[in-house]
């Protein structure tokens, strides 16, 4: 869950207890006497749904200036601009003539994103935003957290799905 936001444990401490395969027990910080979770190579199923909301998400919606395919290219400049920025997506979607990209609301970083992006495409940006990522999912928690919000873009796996919701 760290990948998609959770704040406790950041990814790469946990490569090196994979790499080794040494599992990692995680404790309740509000009520240490619970048994927790222990991180492993075991695949375990019935799991719990994991939830992770991020708030003040900002949405870049780029289409290409004159329909054309947003190929490899245009692409490849695009994460070129992120890199430089030094800003992380949370969720990208790509589409055929467009690049929708989830971030958190740096507003700095945002505007200069939004700017340098505008010459290579049709740049609209949609602020106060919120990020659900619910890893282990089912549609019932996925409706019960979504019921009257405006879904603006989905990504699902079997595992996990993400909405972007205002």
């Amino acid at each position: 869950m760290a990948y998609y936001g959770a704040q406790v444990i950041h990814p790469k401490t946990i490569k090196p207890l994979q790499n080794k395969n040494i599992p990692l027990h995680v404790k309740c910080f509000i009520n240490p006497a619970l048994p927790g979770t222990v991180i492993g190579a075991k695949a375990a199923a019935n799991l719990p749904p994991i939830i992770v909301l991020k708030e003040n998400q900002v949405l870049l919606k780029l289409s290409s200036k004159d329909f054309s395919f947003v190929g490899e290219e245009y692409v490849s400049k695009f994460y070129e601009l992120l890199a430089q920025i030094k800003v992380k997506p949370n969720l990208i979607q790509n589409g055929a003539i467009s690049i929708l990209c989830c971030l958190d609301d740096h507003s700095e970083k945002i505007e200069k994103l939004a700017l340098e992006a505008a010459v290579l495409f049709d740049v609209v940006v949609e602020k106060r935003l919120t990020l659900l990522t619910i890893r282990h999912y089912t549609k019932d928690i996925f409706d019960e957290l979504t019921t009257g919000k405006n879904i603006l873009l989905t990504q699902r796996t079997t595992e996990t799905i993400q909405a972007l919701m205002q």
